[in-house]
């Protein structure tokens, strides 16, 4: 084409789509991450999410100007970077006609503990207190304090028991960073008889068929929610072929449930020998750890706890690596974690094959909870018939309660597997707050159901509540009494999954939305409810649509008349 025939209304042809990427943009962008000319692995795609949290933590916000820059230095396209970055809460993309956000957000968790603790007035009170120009005031999700609610979050510092007050105090004094954490180092806990069974497993002495034996005379489960046999997702993994991949799930951020943080900040090192005791016995080439982003304190532990296994040569430098999430509760589903910890959106996969033949990188992946790896060197140390006789009513175990919600000592309550609602009220929680009845609880977090007081004698352990619409789950228990307004906790659990959503299949993203709308109506038709839930539970990709309609199904079960004394009128 020569220049007499370039047709002046199409200036851009013989020439690059898109916009013209400034020199200076990579330029900057090359001082913040390193420069991918001379380290090919800064361009892998898994390294995407780090690379969009070195701009925010650096910026406050993503500029398009800044993912246009990534793109070009990732060699992915522009959609690719976009859609990534607008699909977690915790980026804040802003385009080039806006104005970035000011400099201090703060986050008011809006979890349900948090909702009974007063989060919304002092959500409000800040919001009306602070120059919008100046501080940001936005709801949050779970933040994993449930114990300690109301919790808000100014920048990386959360305050606990929050008050306006409090939280105008650490905004005055520019105090963002994580509280400090006070956790066991390596040497006291090698002192205490730490990493003695990696070593005997690494040297032979302890075989892989006499742990999976070990773990199922134990009769340890995944404590992450399913409940499915460790000793079973072992062997699961373990007849693939190699090369295999170890991952642990610390993205916690099912409402009201803490217990992984209470284990991590106070022993992690037996969470790592437990974790890569896991990935010995799958002999897998690395061992990913993907940290929910809410815990940032505990990304400096974790990080300093691996360099001492490093330095100790305990490990090889790169076999444990941390990834952190990014503000997305639907990345505590085990393929949409793997999805995020490629670097994508963490959108659920359909399933067959599963993580454990087709995982990470498209190998073969065990993936498990904190708790559940925590609990290896203890077993092993104590004997498996210590651990299996620790249960009550003819359940087998233990379990970390995060009990929360309307009790006098809400925290994490190491129990009998199969103790009763009541009676982990009066021997842990220290009953009810004063002026408060029980009226109802959680079993297992916002997506394990809504049970009534009356049935508050019910063994909490996995498959005792199916009959009653309800799971543990992770043992998240939130306590409601007399005085809680059933409609609001309704659709406080409704909106909490439809902005977690991931919107990839309709029950789930339409479903969850229609119903926070069918709640928010002066009468309840029970007809359209149930309808509604049996094409989210029956056609949902996964977890988050199948269980969101369970609290809703509680209520409509078991508290027809304290809805109608709450003037809910409740047809059908």
């Amino acid at each position: 084409m020569t220049e007499s025939t370039v047709n002046p209304k199409r200036p851009f042809r013989g020439k690059p789509r898109g916009r013209d990427l400034p020199p200076v943009a990579l330029a900057a962008l090359r001082m913040l991450l390193g420069d991918e000319r001379t380290d090919p692995s800064l361009r892998l795609r898994d390294r995407l999410i780090e690379h969009l949290h070195v701009l925010q933590d650096a910026h406050g916000h993503l500029s398009l100007a800044e993912l246009r820059a990534l793109a070009a230095y990732m060699a992915l396209p522009m959609a690719t970077v976009y859609e990534t970055a607008t699909f977690y809460a915790h980026f804040d993309v802003v385009h080039d006609d806006q104005a970035p956000p000011p400099e201090v957000t703060v986050r008011v968790c809006d979890s349900l503990s948090c909702q009974l603790a007063g989060a919304e007035a002092l959500r409000k009170r800040l919001a009306a207190g602070f120059a919008p120009e100046t501080v940001r005031v936005v709801r949050a999700p779970c933040m994993g304090r449930c114990d300690t609610a109301p919790v808000a979050e100014v920048g990386h510092h959360h305050v606990l028991y929050a008050t306006p007050e409090g939280v105008e105090a650490v905004v005055d004094t520019g105090h963002f960073h994580p509280e400090a954490i006070l956790w066991q180092r390596l040497a006291d806990y090698r002192g205490a008889g730490g990493y003695r069974l990696l070593a005997a497993c690494r040297d032979g002495e302890v075989s892989v068929e006499a742990l999976i034996g070990e773990l199922e005379r134990s009769g340890l489960r995944g404590l992450g929610g399913a409940g499915f046999p460790t000793y079973r997702k072992w062997q699961a993994v373990r007849a693939e072929p190699g090369p295999r991949y170890a991952v642990i799930n610390a993205d916690e951020g099912e409402p009201g449930t803490f217990k992984d943080r209470h284990y991590l900040e106070r022993e992690p090192h037996r969470f790592l020998e437990g974790a890569l005791i896991s990935a010995w016995a799958v002999e897998a080439c690395a061992l990913y750890i993907y940290l929910r982003d809410e815990y940032p304190g505990l990304h400096r532990v974790l990080r300093e706890a691996i360099d001492e296994l490093v330095a100790a040569g305990l490990v090889a430098p790169d076999f444990v690596i941390l990834r952190r999430g990014a503000g997305a509760y639907i990345c505590g589903e085990e393929s949409a974690l793997i999805e995020s910890l490629e670097g994508k959106p963490g959108k659920p996969r359909h399933r067959p094959p599963f993580v454990a033949q087709r995982g990470l990188f498209d190998r073969p992946t065990l993936v498990n909870n904190v708790e559940t790896v925590y609990w290896i060197p203890v077993i092993h140390e104590k004997g498996a018939d210590w651990f299996a006789d620790q249960g009550r009513h003819g359940r087998r175990g233990l379990r970390s309660f995060s009990l929360s919600g309307r009790v006098k000592r809400p925290g994490v309550h190491l129990a009998p597997a199969g103790i009763t609602l009541n009676e982990l009220l009066q021997e842990y929680g220290g009953g009810m707050q004063e002026g408060h009845r029980l009226a109802g609880y959680l079993p297992g977090g916002a997506s394990g159901g809504i049970l009534p007081a009356s049935k508050a004698d019910i063994p909490l352990d996995f498959d005792t509540l199916q009959a009653e619409g309800c799971f543990i789950g992770s043992a998240a228990v939130i306590v409601l009494s007399d005085q809680d307004d059933l409609r609001a906790v309704a659709t406080n659990l409704l909106a909490f999954f439809a902005d977690e959503s991931c919107g990839q299949c309709t029950p789930c993203r339409v479903g969850t939305e229609k119903m926070l709308t069918l709640l928010e109506r002066d009468a309840w038709d029970v007809e359209q409810l149930e309808r509604l839930s049996r094409v989210m539970m029956d056609a949902s990709i996964c977890g988050l649509g199948q269980a969101a309609p369970n609290p809703v199904l509680g209520l409509l079960r078991d508290f027809r008349d304290e809805l109608a004394g709450q003037n809910v009128i409740v047809k059908g």
